[in-house]
């Protein structure tokens, strides 16, 4: 099996709702695209309270109903070692992306980016965290991070 040759780690707040959600969006994407071998996907969430816990059961069954499968995933807290193993770290909101400033180390590398970035200036800048809504919240993130999914693989697939 190859290196992978760019590595992403998607990043919300507690690793239950958007970033796991992203994670599956994406890698079903990726492979789609037949480049499951050279990129690695993970996530993970900025706040440590859901660590080792399954994905919130409303974004698990959003993502059910568009093929997307998120039950085997697990949320971890983002560690200093993400920034060095990871090329590309997305953030799902601005808080979640000055934690992640926040916690960078001096000599890391990595672009750190809201995922909605790519979507352009017309677009919205953060994904919403559903986690206090309705069912609805689901599915308004499915569309935004299924948008921004496509569109990061264009880019990523410019490195490849």
């Amino acid at each position: 099996m190859s290196t992978p040759s760019v590595s992403v780690l998607f990043v919300c707040l507690g690793n239950i709702c958007r970033s796991p959600t992203a994670e599956a969006v994406f890698r079903r994407r990726v492979t789609d695209a037949g480049l499951e071998a050279r990129i690695h996907i993970d996530s993970a969430g900025t706040g440590d309270w859901h660590i080792g816990k399954a994905p919130d059961r409303r974004a698990s069954a959003a993502a059910a109903q568009r093929g997307y499968q998120l039950d085997r995933l697990r949320a971890r807290q983002v560690s200093a070692e993400d920034f060095r193993r990871f090329d590309l770290i997305l953030a799902m909101d601005d808080n979640n992306l000055a934690d992640l400033q926040a916690l960078r180390p001096a000599d890391d590398d990595a672009l750190l980016a809201r995922f909605l970035d790519v979507l352009g200036e017309d677009g919205p800048h953060e994904v919403p965290d559903p986690y206090y809504g309705g069912d609805d919240g689901f599915d308004q993130v499915l569309n935004l991070v299924e948008k921004a999914s496509d569109l990061w693989l264009e880019r990523l697939r410019e490195r490849l």
